[in-house]
């Protein structure tokens, strides 16, 4: 069977966990997790980026710094993971859910700025497959209305817009180091901080709301509960398994984007017969190859394209269910009519795409998808 996703397992992982291991701590905030957040921090420009358990972990950080709460409302995109919906949710926020656009699953900017109102406090646009939301309009938006930006860049490390890094433009980014994405360590996450005024009250909440980073550092003579907050620290031997890719970062992203490109040329008959649409990656998206997907015309065919592949044994798979016909939203919906994220949680079909993808695999997975359609 060739799965959707194989984990990168690099040979000098194990030595490097042998490392953390070794140094006498392996919790959280250890040396590898420093050693990953500084090399972040300074590609990308941040004020300060921070490891945690996970991308979930880091928008719930966010949705706290963000302030919002009860009474404030929060626009998303309803084809987006349950995440992002649960980090505001969790905090008494009213979840407004707006569409994607007609060509592509991004969250569409004329639809945030007709939902917004006087009680917007948070847009999170989500930057699926690693192709940038337009954000400038987003980030026009938030400030005609005084509204906080969390970016969900889950799937958009090293992705750009207008060249510069996803999760740096609006106020904090989230991104994840879940085994399915372009680097992971199994499970994890990290928190990018644009603003240095977040820095401070984000490790006191990433540190259960105490001040022990500063303890640490020699800032405070004790450490105390100052604020509210929770356990985000991942183990440093997680932060082992990153570094061990992130000390080969270009050269994967570079071969991720061999791979799409092979399956984009040679999947493109099908979007010249009208059978499929490929990805549409806009000029001002710099993308890093993170899926690569098909836009089939309904539901059954993409059910017996999944069957058919299947048979194969290639596994190929759906994604997101619009979050707002979801069994926990769907009576607290307003009802509008979200159309175009209904049409990707109905006809789009992820292929197989990982850094161990061999080229004969990536054959067999073209072979099955056009053998399909020529029947």
């Amino acid at each position: 069977m060739i799965p959707f996703n194989r984990p990168i397992l690099p040979e000098r992982a194990s030595e490097l966990m042998t490392e953390a291991f070794r140094s006498g701590k392996v919790s959280g905030d250890g040396a590898f997790s420093r050693r990953c957040e500084a090399f972040l921090k300074e590609r990308y420009g941040a004020s300060r980026c921070l490891m945690t358990t996970s991308c979930t972990d880091a928008l719930e950080l966010a949705a706290i710094l963000s302030g919002v709460g009860p009474g404030d409302e929060v626009i998303l995109p309803s084809f987006t993971f349950v995440s992002t919906a649960n980090a505001f949710a969790l905090r008494g926020a009213k979840l407004v859910f707006a569409d994607s656009l007609p060509d592509q699953p991004n969250l569409d900017p004329a639809q945030v700025e007709a939902l917004l109102s006087p009680r917007t406090k948070v847009i999170v646009p989500v930057h699926y497959a690693g192709v940038a939301v337009d954000m400038d309009p987003i980030m026009s938006l938030a400030a005609r209305q005084g509204a906080f930006v969390v970016e969900d860049a889950a799937q958009a490390i090293e992705a750009t817009y207008k060249g510069r890094q996803l999760g740096l433009i609006g106020d904090l980014g989230a991104f994840s180091f879940h085994e399915t994405k372009n680097i992971h360590c199994g499970e994890g996450g990290l928190i990018a901080l644009r603003d240095p005024a977040f820095v401070s009250r984000a490790e006191v909440i990433r540190e259960k709301g105490t001040n022990r980073s500063a303890f640490f550092r020699g800032e405070v003579d004790k450490y105390g509960w100052v604020d509210i907050g929770s356990s985000f620290l991942p183990s440093d031997i997680l932060s082992a398994i990153l570094w061990a890719q992130i000390e080969h970062l270009e050269a994967i992203c570079q071969h991720r984007m061999a791979l799409w490109h092979c399956y984009r040329e040679a999947l493109d008959p099908l979007e010249r017969s009208g059978w499929a649409h490929l990805p549409v990656v806009p000029d001002y998206a710099g993308h890093n190859a993170h899926a690569f997907y098909l836009i089939l015309p309904d539901e059954s065919t993409r059910a017996h394209l999944i069957a058919h592949l299947k048979a194969r044994e290639i596994m190929a798979v759906f994604h997101y269910q619009s979050l707002h016909r979801s069994p926990y939203f769907q009576d607290k919906h307003d009802g509008r009519s979200l159309p175009n994220s209904d049409r990707y949680s109905d006809c789009l079909l992820r292929l197989p795409l990982f850094h161990d993808l061999t080229e004969a695999e990536q054959g067999r997975v073209v072979d099955g998808v056009l053998d399909f359609f020529r029947k």
